[in-house]
């Protein structure tokens, strides 16, 4: 396996760079230590030709514009926080509020918007930011560190680690576009997925949750089995509508600290399939459902759902409800995380 490293531009004088890691069985993955944004994943399909199954664009100045978060790593805090303000120790904290009045990803600049320390240690690319206290309105001086590395079974691995120097929340993802048929190739809807999961969380019109942890047996939600994604996705169910389509966390059936199977996903197109391992106790499974056409990728347009996402996470809004797994990080602690993608074909 091989990192090499290029140029990819700069913002504000300062360089911008690219990192490619390769393997021998030909996969190829891109990250920019902007936003740490994987910027393409390109595997072998069915016939041994290299299709790029992730979503986004071949130039810096496209990811610096407003797209929804191609690639790129979310924080302080992924998903949403309701009110945009949490309460901690009986302090109050507001966020910015930049989906209506409700804060997501991590505010105005989040981690996808920073440009990230980079080290390159034998075959792993580690990229680390320190978010100021008080930035975007969290307490704590924030250390992060995300690691990206690509073994040679195809595996992409994720690995994050953080600490602070006061009691705050924290709540890291991926939020990476996949479409298992090539970037730009069309929709998703005949991609086929299982979810290790027999709970899901409802939300409201505003996708924020209810705090219900609810079954999938017998709904739309059930993705236990194969299912594709597109056979029950114009059902009426109030959830569907309210997110225009998928756009909910699933709870992974697993203790929360271990590494397991938390998803499969596969395309009979392309032969090109999905796994996806995670010590986290959620994953969010979202649709593309508010791609429009408006934007063009790197070969093209991307339309209504031309993307999947399954973002390995805690629940959101978790500030507001005591009962989910806590998103608190403490002073002297140390928050670790890991997922793995792992392509077949």
């Amino acid at each position: 396996m091989t990192i090499t490293k290029s140029n990819f531009g700069s913002i504000n004088n300062e360089k911008v760079f690219l990192f490619t890691l390769e393997n021998s069985q030909g996969a190829e993955i891109t990250v920019t230590n902007y936003g740490c944004i994987i910027t393409s994943i390109k595997v072998r399909d069915k016939s041994s030709e290299i299709r790029d199954i992730a979503l986004g664009f071949d130039n810096l100045d496209d990811y610096v514009r407003e797209h929804p978060y191609f690639g790129a790593a979310i924080g302080r805090y992924g998903n949403r926080i309701a009110g945009a303000g949490f309460e901690l120790h009986g302090k109050s904290y507001t966020l910015f509020a930049n989906r209506g009045k409700n804060h997501l990803h991590g505010g105005l600049k989040g981690f996808d918007k920073v440009i990230w320390d980079y080290e390159i240690v034998d075959t792993t690319l580690k990229l680390s930011y320190v978010s100021k206290d008080g930035e975007e309105g969290y307490p704590g001086n924030l250390t992060v560190t995300i690691n990206y590395s690509l073994t040679g079974d195809n595996e992409l691995k994720i690995g994050y680690e953080a600490s602070t120097d006061k009691d705050t929340v924290i709540n890291l993802t991926n939020h990476s576009y996949f479409n298992l048929d090539g970037e730009a190739s069309g929709n998703i809807l005949d991609h086929n997925l299982t979810l290790n999961a027999d709970y899901y969380i409802p939300t409201d019109s505003e996708s924020i949750p209810t705090g219900e942890l609810r079954s999938v047996a017998g709904t739309v939600f059930d993705f236990t089995r194969n299912t594709g994604i597109g056979e029950r996705i114009e059902n009426p169910d109030e959830q569907l509508v309210f997110a225009g389509g998928y756009d909910h966390n699933y709870i992974i059936n697993a203790s929360e600290n271990d590494l397991k199977l938390a998803a499969r996903v596969g395309s009979a197109e392309s032969g090109i399939k999905m796994e996806v391992y995670t010590t986290e106790p959620g994953i969010q499974f979202y649709t593309g459902n508010y791609l429009d056409g408006s934007l063009t990728g790197k070969s093209g347009k991307y339309g209504h759902r031309t993307g999947f996402c399954l973002e390995t996470q805690h629940y959101p809004d978790s500030p507001h409800f005591p009962d989910f797994p806590t998103t608190i990080l403490k002073k002297g602690d140390v928050f670790r995380s890991e997922t793995v993608y792992r392509f077949l074909n």
